[in-house]
């Protein structure tokens, strides 16, 4: 009888999923946010939990991102990727596809066909390596017309920016999708752009990245790469040197992740991430200018100037320490502890459900 009753639940919800994921299909979309805070009075009066009806929006807004765009009331515009065989370049082809502009690729045996690619493209997108990206900015601009749009996706911003705005005459935005290989859509991604000229050229992109799903953030490049130094460099060396102390004090991953508490096996699924990954990349980021450089050589005096408290058992020390930190954050302190006890909820309802292989975490 439970059996029977469970199926035809299920039965139900698939059904009002459908209908559910057809509405916003055909109408225009509320946020997530506001999704979520519509629904928080009846799933406190049901006690359904928070972190399940977000997973529900979520997943019904991903169904829509990862499903054919429809082109409908689209202005196709004529595209050029260069790099479009690179990953990030075949992301933004597939996306651009589907939403219904004429996209082509220009990758490093192509240059001979540079004048017909380019002369005519309205939006031309540079996804090359970071060390190659100016010299190819300048080939590129050479062939666009004074009205085309020229990008990069670099993850620095004021150089790229600054070197478009030399090269090329027309429209210039610098964009930094904060992802990497792998992601299928812009659902809950975020993405920041900024404009260096004409910024009405490439509107119609900011618009189709957030009617996509993503958190689309624009400013100047020059407060972009100054938050990257804490958000990039030295959140990657953090990462990079738990990762190498882990692995030259021969810990035994697996097994301690029989001990872990999930907040733990979320810190080993960044490091075992990070490590899966083109080193290269993650090098450059750090290397990447003099300003990270010097921060993350800031980040290890911090760490040893608190270690030699530890090393001397100075317990007064490192509660002064913390209750000065706690007075900068203070403002944070609520929305943060919300919003890691909703990720912790929901990782361990996943762990629960056996849906996470531990080694892998």
């Amino acid at each position: 009888m439970t059996n029977n009753k469970l199926e035809q639940i299920d039965q139900n919800l698939i059904k009002l999923l459908k209908e559910r994921i057809s509405l916003l299909a055909e109408s225009e979309r509320p946020s997530l946010e506001e999704q979520l805070s519509q629904s928080k009075p009846l799933l406190v009066q049901e006690g359904v939990p928070e972190f399940v009806w977000e997973n529900v929006i979520t997943s019904c807004a991903a169904a829509l991102a990862t499903a054919p765009l429809s082109a409908t009331n689209v202005t196709p515009r004529r595209v050029v990727v260069v790099g479009g065989r690179g990953m990030m370049g075949q992301f933004f082809t597939q996306q651009l596809t589907a939403a219904g502009h004429q996209v082509k690729s220009l990758g490093r045996n192509d240059w001979n066909q540079a004048e017909n690619l380019l002369g005519d493209a309205e939006f031309v997108l540079v996804c090359v390596p970071i060390e190659r990206t100016i010299e190819i900015i300048e080939q590129t601009a050479k062939y666009l017309s004074p009205t085309a749009v020229l990008a990069d996706i670099t993850s620095i911003k004021t150089p790229f920016v600054e070197a478009m705005l030399k090269y090329h005459s027309g429209p210039v935005v610098g964009l930094h999708p904060m992802f990497g290989p792998g992601v299928k859509s812009f659902l809950s991604q975020t993405v920041v752009a900024c404009p260096g000229r004409g910024e009405a050229a490439f509107q119609w992109l900011l618009e189709l990245i957030k009617s996509l799903g993503s958190n689309l953030i624009v400013c100047p490049a020059e407060e972009h790469d100054q938050m990257m130094i804490a958000v990039q460099a030295i959140r990657h060396f953090s990462t990079f040197s738990l990762g190498v102390f882990l692995a030259e004090e021969g810990v035994d991953i697996t097994r301690s992740l029989e001990f872990s508490s999930p907040i733990y096996r979320l810190g080993i699924n960044l490091v075992s991430r990070l490590f899966a990954q083109d080193a290269s990349l993650y090098v450059d980021i750090m290397l990447a200018t003099e300003e990270r450089c010097e921060a993350i050589a800031r980040l290890a005096t911090t760490i040893s100037r608190l270690a030699n408290l530890v090393t001397e058992k100075d317990r007064d020390a490192l509660l002064s320490q913390f209750e000065q930190v706690h007075s900068v954050y203070r403002e944070e302190a609520d929305r943060a502890m919300r919003e890691s006890n909703h990720v912790l909820n929901a990782l361990s309802a996943i762990i629960a459900a056996g849906e996470v292989e531990q080694g892998k975490y």
